[in-house]
């Protein structure tokens, strides 16, 4: 009895072909949304995807600004930060972010579903996000990215 064996491909940096997506966060549901995005950033939805390289793909969002949250999770839920003086803890909610920088909360969602490491890090460089529907990227021409939750 013969066994094969296969073994698996795994690439180099060199070898990754990039795309460039367009994404429309109007009226999305930011977890949802960011989800799908993290997949586009890592590359999983490519046949060669190796988990310990930078395999994925530039996405630039458009506006951020009009993004939802399901629930009550708009005045509920509460993003924490410290400014490393003692008691400098602050809290904001979705609603006052929304106000102050609207593109930060998508980012914080998709930072959430990266690797806590250096790749997660140059992953979060691929993604673009604006407020609004202008962006400085046409020369990249950018595909626009099918969602599977609408």
């Amino acid at each position: 009895m013969s066994v094969r064996l296969y073994k698996t491909k795994s690439i180099t940096p060199s070898q990754v072909e990039t795309t460039c997506w367009i994404v429309d966060a109007n009226g999305q549901v930011v977890g949802r949304l960011a989800s799908q995005i993290a997949v586009l950033l890592r590359g999983k939805h490519k046949p060669y995807y190796t988990p310990h390289i930078n395999c994925g793909d530039k996405v630039i969002v458009i506006n951020a600004e009009k993004v939802v949250f399901t629930g009550d999770k708009m005045e509920n839920k509460a993003y924490l930060s410290y400014t490393g003086y003692p008691s400098g803890k602050r809290v904001t909610t979705p609603k006052k972010l929304l106000e102050k920088k609207p593109t930060e909360i998508l980012r914080k969602a998709v930072k959430g579903m990266l690797p806590k490491n250096r790749l997660g890090a140059e992953l979060l460089r691929n993604v673009l996000i604006y407020a609004g529907m202008e962006h400085p990227h046409q020369a990249q021409k950018p595909l626009p990215m099918p969602l599977k939750y609408s």
